[in-house]
């Protein structure tokens, strides 16, 4: 008898890989067992050499969906296992190797079972199986088994026990598994604390009443899988722009809740891409052009102008638990779903903070006794040329690994911090990358907490004993600061990071470059990073490998002007743009006319002048993020003031008609002049300045100066790179930072330098923005350390 020990590594727990296994080993009639450990799953087999042969191919080819094998192992034992059957095993406790797995949405059996009368578990809210529900929010130790997550506290009832126990169902050993006799309950509560009546509603119950309550224009608070959302109906614009106010949310766009992909298809126009992604178990907040936001056919009502102002798309999500399924059922419009929490904190996760800081924006509340262990936002992502660009990852993404390229498999293990803004943070061990769940802005004391606790939990649940820590070369980070702090306690290497050789890192890690690659140009345009120089960088040529790089070119550097405060109240970049261009005499004389040029007259320019000139609390910058804000607010978009990060340069785009794009051979596109002094090449954007103050002079439409904005920078970029390609060997063109979510923008330097036949890299695994950060930290600290 040929007898074998498999040992499989990745996605395998919480998954059904068991039953699975157990289901392919019973119909090649073999013996063994397969047990969950701490490194995933261990099967021991005997039976023919051809017959296990055929038992390994099928496991690989009939593995569970959520089930993802990153490593099969097979050793021929030398000892005869004692069985006279195929069974599953109890968990072994062993040294944890595991990965654990990201929420899931609800699948299309259990989606069956809410609404058919004849099922037990018919509008039970928190129905699941091994396919689908909850993972990652609910769990607080691996292995994956019931009591280490939050169902602990629900004893199962006979039926379910029964159904967990019973190896031909889909629900066996799935930890979360739950029905209305035993399982975690929902209750519906005012938030002026009355008593909420059955009179109040004819409905079938407190979940179906939710739908009646949005209907009547109601906000509520519904606590779902990894936090409370914040809901309203999306075509009533008193409820929208009363949720908008008391949420303190002045401009960002709302995401939006539809029952099904044909309500969707009334306001927008989702590609085949798009809508896959709604469908996926991911079910991730999906941005979809609509272009001048569709006016809907009737029956379907318009959307409240407040919902994505000034915004040529929508971000769409599906129903991804049965507690959503069953509120959207009677649903026929879009509802706003945003996050429970106010601006710039974290979203509520318990019921207790949920009724202390929602009560004054929600008038009812949806909650249930499932704790939630894990603070897990909404993901989202958009289609840019046919390809996926995640914007933030969370939910369903995190915590999946990402696999490293060659030359990493034997790096120790590392934590990488993350940045300030949009922080990840990630663990590094076995060629493998652990990012975390996007935790927000660090600047924000609850933020800073959460993210605290959270790295703790990574920690604790992976077992995780770093090597080294990688921190962010900004000595303020919050996420600096703190690793540096780890380091010294724990007595381990600490490794300052280069914040735009991070972004390039990353994009090189998840496009599977290896380890002793020659180098890239990466282009890293973004808002800003601290540079060598101890100047603040954004606009960054960089020739770089895994360990070092050098600046060949980057953005003309202008002063930062009342630093921070230029964030938000974009003038002050026009400003100093102009003055970094012009002679301000010279604008008046030959500008004075145009409207920016007066509403800049009105500020303190004495005063303005003197923080420039001394660079007092005005850095001087490359960033591009800056230069978007500077042509944004010359054209009239915020440029008084912003109220959230990116809001100009988004605007903007949306001002742009698409075919103006493939017509730009018949408008004359904004020229940038690349200069060369002290060893690097400067792109001049003085030549656009001049362009554009003209066409402001003939009242050149903004959707016009817009287009020719974005195709005059884009080819400026590709310019710049064949300049450089002149003087470099340079095989690949990476295109990194938040800038590249601009998608006319990455659309058109990817396409033009494809034209050229140069390799573009972009990213799909990961964000181009901060959020994306820490895996390029990561891996440079980890070829740092090898060296």
């Amino acid at each position: 008898m040929y007898t074998e020990e498999i040992r499989i590594y990745g996605t395998v727990q919480g998954v059904g890989f068991r039953p699975t296994v157990y289901r392919i080993a019973k119909d090649l009639k073999l013996n063994g067992d397969v047990c969950n450990d701490g490194e995933g799953v261990l099967i021991r087999v005997s039976g023919t050499q051809k017959s296990v042969d055929e038992f390994v191919h099928r496991i690989q080819q009939e593995s569970p969906t959520l089930a993802n094998i990153n490593r099969l192992i097979r050793t021929c034992s030398q000892t005869d296992f004692i069985f006279d059957d195929f069974v599953i095993s109890h968990s072994i406790n062993s040294a944890i190797k595991t990965q654990i797995v990201p929420d899931a949405a609800t699948c299309e059996d259990c989606k069956q079972e809410i609404f058919d009368p004849l099922s037990r578990y018919y509008r039970y809210p928190f129905t699941n199986c091994t396919h689908c529900g909850p993972r990652l929010s609910i769990i607080n130790a691996i292995p994956y088994d019931r009591h280490n997550t939050s169902m602990k506290d629900f004893k199962m009832c006979p039926q379910c026990s029964k159904e967990y126990a019973d190896i031909e169902n889909r629900r066996f050993h799935a930890q979360p598994v739950a029905c209305y006799t035993c399982g975690p309950q929902t209750w519906l509560e005012r938030a002026d604390g009355k008593p909420v009546t059955a009179a109040m509603f004819s409905m079938l119950d407190d979940v179906d009443a939710v739908c009646s309550l949005l209907q009547k224009g109601e906000i509520l608070a519904i606590k779902g899988l990894g936090g409370i959302h914040l809901a309203c109906d999306a075509t009533n614009n008193i409820a929208v722009e009363k949720l908008r106010e008391q949420k303190q949310r002045d401009d960002k766009p709302f995401a939006l809740m539809a029952r099904d992909i044909e309500i969707i298809e009334q306001y927008c126009t989702p590609s085949a891409k798009e809508k896959e992604l709604l469908e996926s178990t991911v079910a991730p907040i999906v941005l979809i052009n609509s272009p001048h936001l569709l006016i809907p056919p009737s029956p379907y009502p318009p959307l409240s102008p407040s919902v994505a102002p000034g915004q040529n798309t929508l971000g769409f999500i599906l129903p991804y638990t049965p507690l959503h399924h069953l509120i959207m059922r009677r649903m026929n419009r879009p509802i706003v779903f945003t996050s429970g929490n106010f601006v710039d904190e974290p979203q509520c996760i318990n019921n207790d903070e949920a009724r202390e800081k929602l009560s004054k924006i929600a008038d009812y509340f949806l909650l249930h006794n499932r704790d939630i262990i894990n603070r897990v936002d909404d993901s989202v992502v958009r289609i840019v040329g046919e390809k996926l660009q995640i914007i933030r990852r969370a939910r369903g993404y995190a915590p999946a690994p990402i696999n490293l390229p060659s030359g990493f498999e034997k790096v120790p293990q590392i934590l990488a911090m993350g940045s300030e803004l949009k922080n990840t943070f990630c663990l590094l061990r076995d060629g493998q990358a652990i990012l975390s769940q996007h935790l927000g802005d660090l600047a924000n004391t609850t933020v800073f907490k959460n993210y605290q606790d959270t790295l703790n939990l990574y920690l604790n649940l992976f077992k995780h004993q770093p090597e080294a820590i990688a921190v962010d070369q900004h000595p303020e980070y919050l996420s600096t600061k703190f690793g540096k702090e780890l380091a010294v306690a724990n007595q381990i290497n600490i490794y300052n990071i280069q914040h735009h050789h991070s972004h390039i890192a990353a994009c090189m890690a998840e496009n599977n470059l290896p380890l002793d690659s020659a180098p890239v140009l990466g282009i890293a345009l973004d808002g800003l990073g601290y540079g060598e120089d101890n100047t603040f960088w954004g606009g960054e040529f960089l020739l770089a490998d895994y360990r070092k790089f050098t600046r060949l070119a980057t953005l003309k550097p202008v002063p930062l002007i009342g630093g921070e405060k230029a964030n938000y109240q974009l003038w002050r970049n026009t400003y100093s743009q102009l003055i970094s261009s012009f002679n301000w005499v010279e604008i008046k004389q030959n500008y004075g006319s145009l409207e920016i040029v007066k509403y800049l007259e009105k500020k303190p320019l004495i005063l303005l002048n003197k923080l420039s000139d001394n660079l007092l609390n005005s850095p001087l910058t490359s960033s591009t993020g800056r230069l978007f804000d500077a042509v944004a607010a010359a054209i009239g978009i915020c440029r008084e003031k912003c109220s959230y990060e990116g809001q100009a340069a988004i605007e903007m785009e949306a001002l742009i008609d698409e075919k103006l794009l493939n017509k730009h051979k018949e408008i004359r596109t904004y020229p940038f002049k690349l200069n060369f002094l002290d060893n690097i090449y400067y792109i001049d954007p003085y030549p656009m300045w001049k362009t554009l103050l003209k066409d402001l002079q003939q009242q050149t439409a903004a959707k016009i100066i817009a287009a020719k904005f974005h195709l005059g920078f884009a080819i400026a970029i590709v310019e710049t790179v064949n300049t450089l390609r002149k003087q470099h060997s340079i095989n690949h063109v990476v295109l990194t930072g938040g800038v590249f979510q601009n998608r006319i923008l990455l659309e058109q330097v990817t396409n033009r330098l494809k034209t050229s036949r140069i390799s573009v890299l972009t990213h799909s695994l990961v964000p181009c923005n901060d959020g994306g950060l820490s895996l390029g930290q990561a891996v440079i600290a980890a070829a740092k350390y090898q060296v």
